[in-house]
């Protein structure tokens, strides 16, 4: 099973949570930044239809494949900045 973290992170002048190298919307508060990342990492563990899917890889070429609606990742947030939240 696919693993998907979510991690919190200090984000141009606010907080973020952060996939790879994508940023999420920046936030004021830690616990803003938290509370988000638990929900989308909730929201990626809810099935879905099936369905064929259309996406772009990091080489730019497309590439169309069939998803399992059932087929969720393990979806869990990294925290390293909580124990220094206020």
């Amino acid at each position: 099973m696919a693993k998907v973290t979510y991690e919190i992170v200090e984000h141009d002048g606010g907080f973020a949570y952060k996939v790879g190298d994508v940023f999420s919307e920046t936030f004021v508060s830690h616990d803003e930044a938290h509370k988000a990342a638990e929900s989308a990492a909730q929201r990626q563990q809810l099935s879905g239809e099936d369905e064929q899917i259309l996406y772009e890889e990091a080489d730019g070429t497309w590439k169309e494949e069939f998803a399992s609606g059932g087929d969720r990742p393990d979806a869990v947030v990294e925290d390293e900045l909580e124990d220094d939240a206020p």
